[in-house]
């Protein structure tokens, strides 16, 4: 089973330009590139980054040595292009030489790809991202798609989203695959990175995280756990980030002393890597992590929404010294949007603070299984 992509590949492609696919490994990147490349009329080049032929050919930045491995092709596609030395440079002379060639760079990190395509590509890029499946995509052709969600959702809260979890027919076949992503693809552009020697620390570290899930995490204590200092727990972090592994949320502050915006708050872009970090895929019933769970799934699919719809917006928590907090504020438009995600519907309003401080600038609304899709964009056809 194919799940349809929100993407399309198709309608981004500009001759003259590349296009640049970000996303964790095992996401669908290639599936997607493949599916569009069968289905264009236009020849094209295709290669794969981690190949050191392809590594040989590209890294040279010149064009008497590509012209050979591009051809007659109208769209030159390379996939895990990170792996590559100098494929910025490379790509420039492409785009400059033949202006009526369309570019696809996939990559699995950014701390490579966007540092090399940074300064050369700027102008020549558009840049997307893939993440594990988005409900707005899961549900894009559900008739009553609240239904399915009710039916789905305490599955997708254990398992997470990514496609080989969807697809799989039992739980032990998903959990199977989680640890096997873990163990062998979640760490790998990281340890294969420079001064990155073992995996030991950087999985410590995801656990560490993994309990703290909706809570502020403190740099100087997470080092202090790790028995590191401060500065290397911030590039870890960093290197997490930029596999698509977590992403940070700051603290939201515009007025008040007593706003909290000095620590962050650290998700996972998916919920079953979590679990699987710390070997937890009970059920929902007998879980005390519930809450959390359900905070980091509401958050990321908010983030997917808004990436794939080009809803743009900043995004924040929001806490003050007297323990008012709010899970999620977006700042766009030129408001401020607050979202509180409770897994149990009761009657709750915005902290007082909040409503004092901003007013009718200010919109807010608690975020429960039964509106969650209409926070998503999604209704029923």
């Amino acid at each position: 089973m194919y799940i349809n992509r929100y993407l399309n590949i198709k309608k981004e492609l500009q001759p003259g330009k590349t296009l640049v696919l970000f996303g964790p490994r095992r996401v669908g990147k290639t599936t997607l590139l493949n599916r569009f490349l069968e289905s264009t009329d236009q020849p094209a080049a295709v290669y794969k980054g981690d190949e050191l032929s392809t590594q040989h050919a590209f890294e040279m930045a010149d064009m008497a040595l590509l012209q050979p491995y591009i051809g007659s092709a109208k769209i030159l596609a390379i996939d895990e292009a990170q792996a590559i030395p100098n494929i910025g440079h490379s790509i420039k002379i492409v785009n400059d030489t033949m202006p009526e060639l369309s570019v696809i760079l996939t990559s699995s990190s950014s701390f490579e790809l966007a540092g090399q395509i940074g300064e050369p590509l700027t102008g020549r890029k558009t840049t997307h991202y893939l993440y594990p499946i988005a409900l707005i995509e899961l549900l894009a052709d559900e008739a009553v798609p609240q239904r399915v969600f009710e039916s789905t959702l305490p599955a997708l809260l254990v398992y997470g989203m990514y496609p080989d979890v969807l697809t799989a027919k039992a739980n032990n076949k998903r959990a199977e695959f989680l640890r096997e992503l873990i163990d062998s693809y979640l760490l790998k552009d990281i340890l294969a990175y420079q001064e990155i020697k073992g995996s030991r620390l950087l999985l410590q570290l995801l656990t560490l995280l993994a309990y703290q899930v909706g809570s502020e995490v403190s740099l100087s204590e997470l080092g202090t756990s790790l028995n590191i200092d401060k500065k290397t727990v911030a590039r870890y972090l960093d290197l997490l980030e930029k596999s698509y592994i977590i992403f940070r949320l700051g603290g939201f502050s515009r007025n008040l002393r007593s706003e909290v915006t000095k620590t962050a708050k650290y998700f996972f872009y998916d919920v079953g890597v979590r679990n699987a970090v710390i070997n937890n895929f009970n059920p929902l019933e007998t879980r005390n992590d519930l809450g959390a769970l359900w905070e980091n799934f509401m958050i990321v699919e908010r983030l997917k929404m808004r990436t794939y719809t080009k809803l743009y917006a900043n995004q924040y928590f929001w806490r003050t010294w007297k323990q008012n907090e709010i899970d999620l504020v977006e700042e766009r438009e030129g408001k401020l949007f607050g979202y509180e995600m409770k897994w149990k519907e009761k009657a709750v309003s915005a902290p007082d603070e909040w409503k004092e401080t901003y007013g009718d600038a200010a919109q807010w609304q608690p975020i429960y299984p039964a509106n969650a899709l209409a926070f998503l964009g999604i209704h029923p056809r």
